[in-house]
């Protein structure tokens, strides 16, 4: 547990962020929600830059 009580700390919080993420834009996109669809596709690719950059850091 980190300090807050929460199972997994920011690296597993970003993990689920990004891959729950995708389902909710394809599920915009599917209802032609054209603002969030754009607006969740940011949050998307902001977790997926995270997650690069936690890779490249694990492999320093």
């Amino acid at each position: 547990m980190d300090e807050t009580g929460e199972e997994g700390g920011p690296d597993e919080a970003v993990a689920f962020i990004a891959e729950t993420v995708t389902e909710l834009v394809k599920l915009a996109e599917r209802h032609r929600l054209e603002v969030l669809s754009h607006l969740l596709g940011m949050a998307k690719l902001e977790a997926e830059e995270r997650l690069r950059l936690r890779s490249k850091r694990k492999l320093s």
